[in-house]
């Protein structure tokens, strides 16, 4: 097993940009929107905890080459009645992509929505039925100065 080579390639600009959503009671997502959530506020502290997610990624990704990271930027948005969407658009100037550090920004920016709200997500049954981490992918990388 090895870290990819990555020695002969050239430094240029890299972006990358990831997105997923959480579906979460109406309740939930209105108690957000309001601003009345015990902990404090979901969307902001995801911002905060995708942009050390993304600063740490190579510690958390094995083979992962750590990457000095020139811009993170996290947007969080209420999409409708159930849904928060996260979108991290990660830069760099090296010899390799921010592919993961995009991907783990918004898992974690997620995670930490989820960690914030799951007080209010239990149905009468103590249950979890509804939220769902969804759909973390890639949208778009770039890859400039080749």
């Amino acid at each position: 097993m090895v870290m990819v080579d990555v020695s002969n390639k050239p430094e240029v600009a890299r972006e990358a940009t990831a997105v997923g959503t959480i579906k979460l009671r109406t309740e939930t997502v209105k108690l957000i929107h309001e601003g009345r959530v015990a902990k404090g506020d979901p969307l902001d502290t995801a911002k905060i905890a995708g942009i050390l997610a993304a600063k740490n990624t190579s510690t958390l990704i094995p083979l992962c080459h750590p990457l000095p990271l020139t811009s993170v930027e996290i947007q969080t948005k209420l999409l409708d009645k159930s849904t928060v969407q996260v979108t991290a658009t990660v830069k760099t100037k090296a010899r390799t992509g921010v592919e993961m550090e995009a991907l783990v920004a918004t898992a974690v920016g997620l995670l930490t929505i989820w960690d914030m709200v799951k007080q209010y997500e239990k149905d009468a049954e103590g249950q979890y039925p509804l939220t769902a981490i969804e759909n973390i992918h890639v949208v778009r990388k770039i890859k400039k100065g080749v």
